[in-house]
């Protein structure tokens, strides 16, 4: 692997006050596109007393109102478009409740945007033109697949589109044609640790669900590669938003020319400089993380790995827990396969905490549990194969019992 240097070194080693220049530039001309419209977003703005673009300054941003996902379910599907349809050329999003998905139209100039970053995301990783790119991330609706595809072929490597599943044609082509990076999952990577040995492979760009430090170095010791993180979401622009570079320190570089960040209480805000089709002004993303200075060769503000989001909070007893902090302690002990589950099956809730193990590590893990979170937790270890395994997209960490439900074979 080389170095992780920059796609655009003009545009990720800028001076900080040029970009600043360029993002409030940028922010200008959004915040009057939205106002053409007689869309939410324009409306919310007008309510404000926001008349043009030049009444906003990039300080005053945290002013402005916010976007939140169920705005977007709530003008299902394109309420928050502003492009013309026939400047639409492709469609992507995500789940959402009761059925009702989360759709993002895009421009030709969002796609060329989405190739950008993620171009950018790969070569950080020290991906080049030579490299051979596994992306076995999901092909479809879910932006994980073509976005690294899209970045692959801008950064003109050679793409291995696998997409999710077929775990045995994955593990023979890693083996057959050798590539050096690999995407997908950080639970699926495990997934593929248990049938490959002694790869070609030197780093792996993965995403899509939190992960923690102990899965990260569990993912290197087991496939032998440097693993690093990236972050996007399909409303924002999908994957590439943010991504760990081999200098980054652990941080994941922010593309916050494109994509400017904020955070409050702790929860993620972007506010999409650059995309033309649905463009958003401060979208709440729901994910918990902090934001860092600099580092290294490039001048952008980075990102913490995500600590979880504020849905899945948990609050046990008066404690916040996140799933992440869980699952620090139990990589520790055991193996990467966990199901936490939240029981208010009774007025007081109780946290259970499910791993496979061939030993008794109950008692060990109890201990190690309370002392992390500080409230106690019901362990439960069951033979390895116990819990159900994911073939493919984000795996299944957390359960909540309410009252009434039936409990997870081998719970009670």
């Amino acid at each position: 692997m080389t170095a992780g240097a920059p796609f655009d070194p003009k545009i990720e080693c800028m001076d900080p006050e040029a970009r600043r220049e360029l993002q409030e530039q940028r922010l200008r001309g959004l915040v009057d596109r939205l106002l053409s419209t007689d869309n939410l977003q324009g409306a919310r703005l007008r309510d404000h007393g926001v008349t043009r673009g030049t009444d906003v300054r990039l300080d005053e941003i945290h002013l402005l109102p916010t976007i939140t996902k169920q705005d977007l379910w709530d003008h299902y599907p394109f309420g928050l478009r502003i492009a013309p349809p026939e400047d639409i050329v492709c469609v992507h999003g995500s789940s959402g409740t009761g059925g009702r998905p989360t759709l993002i139209p895009y421009t030709a100039n969002d796609v060329e945007v989405w190739s950008e970053v993620m171009a950018r995301a790969l070569k950080g990783a020290g991906a080049t033109r030579s490299s051979v790119i596994h992306n076995a991330y999901g092909y479809g609706l879910f932006t994980g697949g073509l976005g690294v595809h899209h970045g692959g072929l801008k950064l003109q490597a050679t793409v291995i589109p696998m997409s999710g599943g077929m775990t045995e044609r994955q593990v023979r082509l890693i083996e057959d044609l050798k590539p050096d990076v690999l995407c997908c999952t950080p639970s699926y990577a495990l997934r593929l640790a248990d049938d490959l040995s002694g790869t070609s492979l030197k780093v792996g760009v993965f995403g899509a669900e939190p992960w923690t430090e102990e899965m990260r170095q569990e993912i290197q010791q087991r496939l032998n590669i440097r693993a690093l993180d990236i972050y996007g979401l399909s409303e924002v622009i999908g994957p590439g938003v943010a991504c760990e570079s081999l200098d980054s320190e652990g941080l994941l570089n922010i593309a916050e020319d494109h994509f400017y960040p904020e955070t409050e209480d702790g929860e993620l805000i972007f506010t999409t400089l650059t995309k033309t089709g649905m463009p958003l002004l401060r979208y709440r993303t729901g994910d918990v993380a902090t934001l860092h200075e600099p580092a290294g060769q490039r001048t952008l503000t980075r990102m913490s790995k995500l600590k979880g989001r504020k849905d899945d909070m948990l609050v046990i007893r008066g404690v916040n827990v996140f799933p992440t902090e869980i699952e620090a302690v139990v990589l520790n002990l055991a193996s990467p396969h966990y199901l936490i589950v939240e029981d208010r099956r009774t007025t007081t809730a109780q946290l259970h905490v499910a791993v496979e193990s061939t030993q008794d590590i109950s008692g060990r893990l109890s201990q190690d549990l309370k002392e992390r979170l500080g409230i106690t937790c019901q362990v439960h270890v069951l033979e390895p194969g116990k819990l159900p395994r994911t073939e493919v997209g984000k795996a299944q960490r957390l359960a909540r019992w309410t009252q009434g439900q039936a409990p997870i074979d081998g719970l009670t």
